[in-house]
Formats: C-alpha cells, structure tokens, sequence
C-alpha cells in the first residue's frame, strides 16, 4: 500500500496551532460581536453622524449671525417682522399675493 503524501499547505493545516489561529480567525472576522459588517456599519454611522454634526454647527452659526442682526440693526428687525410676521405700520395696507398652485394645495388639504 503507498503512503499518502499531502501537499505542503495541508500539511501546516494539520498544526494544532494553525487550526485554533484559524478557527479564532474566522471567529472574530464573522461571529463575534463587532465583527467585520458590524464595524462597517459603525464606520458609515459615524461618517453620517459627523456630517450631521457639521450641517448643524453651520445652522447654529447661521442663527447666531441672524440673531445678532435682528438684536443690533434696526432696519433688519422691522423687515423681518414685515416679512415673517406681516406686520405693517399704522398707515399701511398689506396684500397678500398668493400664487394659484399654492391656494389649490391649501385648498385640497382643507377639504381632506
């Protein structure tokens, strides 16, 4: 009967050591809880999250410059209150001009 040789890698795949290397290898990369998907996700959670974190220290910069404007210039403070509010002055008119497709979708959510 001839003796069965095995190839070089196989042989090193009989290594007790290799074999509990291998198995803890595998286990780490696919069945453990932070595994390679798991960090993944984390990775791309985090790159989201820190660019939400940029938008909203752009927003609060943006308010900060609004509200300096509105707290120090005058003139800023009465156009906005013209404008966002519909204030006028004692001896004004206001007019509201609406466009058409607006008063047809204010008119269907009434009616729903």
């Amino acid at each position: 009967m001839a003796s069965l040789t095995l190839p070089k890698w196989l042989r090193w795949m009989r290594n007790k050591y290799v074999l509990t290397l291998s198995f803890v290898l595998v286990w780490l990369l696919f069945f453990d809880r932070y595994d390679l998907r798991t960090q993944w996700q984390m990775q791309r959670k985090l790159k989201d999250l820190e660019q939400e974190e940029a938008y909203y220290r752009l927003e609060i910069a943006r308010n900060q410059f609004k509200l300096n404007a509105l707290k120090n210039d005058k003139a800023y403070l009465e156009r906005f209150a013209r404008e966002t509010y519909l204030m006028k002055r004692a001896d004004e008119d206001v007019f509201l001009i609406i466009d058409s497709a607006q008063a047809e979708s204010a008119k269907n959510v009434k009616t729903d």
